[in-house]
This record gives C-alpha cells, structure tokens and sequence, in this order.
C-alpha cells in the first residue's frame, strides 16, 4: 500500500445514501470516486444475476473476477491522496477479505422499515441475502477481530445533521472535512455505473443531502418476515453509528 493513499471503501447495502455519499466525496478537492467495482464479480457468482436490471450489461462491461478488482483498482495506485469506492457489502461474495487490512472501511446502514419498501418496488421478492444485513455484522466483527473500528453511519443520523455527521466521520478516518462535500449539481454524474438509470432517479434530482422523511405508506406484508430478519441484525449496528445533534 502505497502510504500517500487513504483508500477509503464504504460498505453499504442497497437503497440507502450511498450514492449521494459517493457524490459528497466526489465534490472534494484531493479524492477520485469508484461506483461498486465488484458488482460484476459479485452477478457474476450469484443467482443476483437473474434478477437484477441491467445485470448483463454490467457483467459485459466491468471486471468480473473480484481478485483482480482488488489488486487493480482498490489497491492500485492513484493520482489523488484519497480514493473513495462505494461497495454494497454482499459483493464481498467469493473474495479473500485480507485487502481490507490496507483500506479505510466504512459501514452504512438503514433502518429496513425505510429500506425495504423502496427495495422491493425494484426487487419484488428480496431475500436476506440481497439487503446485506447479515453481511453488516460479520463485516464488523471481521475488522474488529483485525483491530480495526471502522465508523459506522446510519442514513437516519446522516440526514439529520449532514455537516456534524461528516465532519465526525472526516475526523474518524484522517482526512478533512470539506464544505463541498455538502452540495452537488442534480442530474447524472461522470462517476455513476451504468445501472443508474434503473436505481439513481431520485439522487439524479437532489444538490445535496435531503432532510430525513419517515415513511407514512403501509409497509408491504409480504416483506414483514424479511423485516423481521434485518431488524435482528440492523438495531445493534444503528446502536453503534455516528449520532446527529440531539439524539
């Protein structure tokens, strides 16, 4: 690892901010984005493949074997002294985990009574598997067993309080907080991957961190088991996220 370089990986699962997380990193000064190098690896090796839209285009168009994504990309060389590559933690499927002793790691989360609706109006039947839940907890316990404590964000206390939750997480992590990274310009980025168009729409409108909106629709019966699954493993990592100001 070269040292100039903080490779910074923030570890997501779907439906939540990632995007405009990739988005605020992307307004910074001395930082390059990536949009979910494993995606292809990770469609590739699982029945993902079959469901997901615009699965085939993207295994066409990116890099599918995961190891070579690492050596590569993640830890290759780049012109900028922090890299920024947003991941959903289930595409860590199939890969040597040791990579992540050289990369600046970062957990996002978000309360399943908000993500899964919104999930499931792309993805009609998910399973434990695509929302990345489980993965949130071994992931933590991975890099707590190397002697690491990565930040931990919840999307919630992200929108409460973008600049006080960033500036923490800036300071976490080593770097400084730049009031850039609150703004951008609406509309498609250079960075996106090619399956923005079938999941970036609302990000595409917004030039900055939305203030929080609670769900007011009925959740949809059909995905309470899976609620009920996400919950077990969402509420002691929500527990353990960076708080906004008064909570």
């Amino acid at each position: 690892m070269t040292e100039k370089i903080a490779r910074i990986c923030l570890w997501s699962g779907p439906r939540n901010i990632s995007t405009a997380l990739m988005y605020a990193f992307a307004q910074r000064t001395d930082t390059t984005v990536f949009d979910e190098p494993l995606y292809a690896h990770y469609l590739s090796k699982t029945p993902a493949r079959a469901y997901h839209p615009g699965a085939e285009q993207v295994i066409a168009e990116m890099e599918n074997d995961g190891e070579k994504v690492v050596q590569n990309l993640i830890l290759a060389n780049h012109p900028t002294p922090v890299v920024f590559f947003k991941h959903m933690t289930h595409h860590l499927n199939d890969l040597n985990w040791d990579f992540l002793d050289q990369t600046v790691n970062i957990l996002l989360t978000r309360d399943p009574r908000d993500m899964l609706p919104s999930y499931g109006a792309v993805i009609e039947t998910p399973t434990l598997r695509d929302v990345g839940y489980a993965h949130h907890v071994e992931l933590l316990e991975y890099l707590q067993a190397r002697g690491q404590n990565p930040p931990i964000l919840d999307s919630k206390q992200v929108l409460l309080n973008p600049r006080k939750v960033l500036t923490e997480l800036c300071t976490r992590i080593g770097i400084p907080f730049q009031d850039q990274m609150l703004h951008w310009q609406p509309g498609p980025r250079p960075e996106d991957g090619s399956w923005a168009k079938y999941w970036y729409h609302s990000v595409h409108t917004s030039s900055g961190f939305a203030p929080y909106q609670p769900k007011t629709t009925p959740f949809p019966p059909h995905l309470e088991p899976l609620l009920a699954e996400c919950l077990q493993y969402y509420e002691p990592l929500s527990a353990l996220a960076l708080r906004a100001e008064g909570e």
